[in-house]
């Protein structure tokens, strides 16, 4: 079948709540993908920063075959041997002591919120339920990491929203001091905002917000769904600063496409839940958890992390060298990257994918570049040439 014949297809079955491409992707291998047409492009979006591993890795596939041969679900009744051997390869590199695993980023925000809650109440604490997050910050789709996610245009026609939440500017100290009150359980933050703009925080920011949370008895929760498990050049994002929340979240990268999401957090923080506080049916199961643990295999080791920093230096300085003067600012850490440009980019975006090149954006104005963190040299400067070509037709 062709893109068109899949297109309208998918018109017929599936609802309209995704502004889809007019392509229909059905084969990938590595850093590149291929349509129904048998046209490739070289794909720098990676599942929006989620195969980060590429596409159809045998590191991991053998893994997925062997497991899938084994043992699929059993649920959470019994002790999953996969699941145990994961959590302990992520509390060992994160420095936190428990591991909690569902199947996407919004659980994993999801779980972060119930547990901050619920973690005071059981300290007689119950009146801290409040919790600040920043201005364009993105959280998720369900609602309690929707309400989270400083983002106006995302809580349209979903009200009303889950009570207890205020939004702060991003990187300013001032403001977060002024809206903890005694009712403060959390501050909810991205080490790197990605949908807000791939803006990371400052330095200062993050190590000021975990001291005002250590002295304030307040959990300081990071959202490393996007930026965390490599991305950055380092496992955790956090590890830039020098800072340890007491709760981080995981997901994308750490199944490298296949379907998990993770909180950890320190051991007193984690006697906040009991046995039927919080649970996922799916989370942490055998296939899942196979496979997350041969990524962290790969992802953990650090001529691998170094690597991706390389690459990340490679990619920013070919963007910067092509010298276009609507490039208004270039942001990010390793190969997680933004380019933030002086006039909306979807055309931009459309004139990359016509030419065999997958971009995504981040708000109206900036494209972000998100590709597997196995993409090698010779496909960086593929990438930059295409890109190259279609700022030169690209009429803004």
């Amino acid at each position: 079948m062709t893109n068109q014949e899949w297109i309208n297809r998918g018109q017929e079955a599936l609802m309209s709540n995704y502004g889809r491409f007019p392509i229909a992707l059905v084969r990938g291998s590595g850093s590149y993908v291929w349509d129904a047409n048998n046209k490739q492009y070289l794909d720098m979006v990676g599942g929006i920063a989620t195969c980060s591993l590429g596409h159809c890795p045998k590191v991991v596939l053998d893994v997925l075959k062997e497991q899938a041969q084994t043992l699929w679900h059993v649920s959470n009744l019994y002790w999953i041997p996969p699941q145990i051997q994961l959590a302990e390869k992520l509390i060992q590199a994160s420095g936190l002591d428990k591991a909690y695993f569902c199947n996407s980023g919004a659980e994993a925000n999801e779980a972060a919120i119930k547990l901050a809650r619920k973690y005071f109440y059981r300290r007689k604490q119950a009146h801290k339920t409040e919790i600040i997050a920043f201005e364009n910050s993105f959280h998720g789709r369900t609602m309690g990491a929707l309400t989270a996610t400083g983002q106006p245009k995302y809580h349209e026609g979903f009200g009303p929203l889950v009570p207890g939440f205020k939004y702060v500017e991003y990187n300013k100290l001032p403001a977060v001091e002024q809206a903890i009150t005694d009712n403060t359980c959390a501050i909810m933050v991205e080490p790197i905002q990605g949908e807000g703009g791939i803006r990371p925080a400052d330095l200062t920011f993050l190590r000021s917000l975990k001291h005002i949370c250590d002295q304030a008895e307040i959990l300081l929760i990071f959202d490393e769904v996007q930026c965390g498990i490599g991305r950055t050049g380092t496992l955790f994002a956090y590890e830039h600063y020098g800072v340890k929340p007491h709760i981080v979240t995981l997901a994308k990268g750490l199944g490298s496409g296949f379907p998990i999401g993770a909180m950890l957090t320190t051991s007193q923080v984690a006697t906040g839940f009991a046995p039927g506080d919080h649970a996922a049916t799916f989370g942490g199961n055998p296939l899942a958890t196979a496979v997350a643990s041969k990524v962290m295999d790969v992802v953990s080791q650090e001529e691998f992390l170094e690597q991706v920093k390389e690459k990340g230096r490679l990619l920013r300085e070919g963007i910067q060298k092509i010298g276009d003067p609507r490039v208004k600012e270039i942001r990010g850490r390793g190969l997680l990257i933004g380019v933030e440009f002086t006039a909306p980019v979807q055309e931009l975006i459309s004139v990359c994918m016509k030419k065999g090149l997958l971009l995504v954006g981040a708000g109206s104005n900036l494209v972000r570049f998100v590709p597997p963190l196995t993409i090698n040299q010779v496909e960086i400067n593929q990438a930059l040439a295409l890109f190259k070509e279609a700022l030169k037709e690209w009429d803004a």
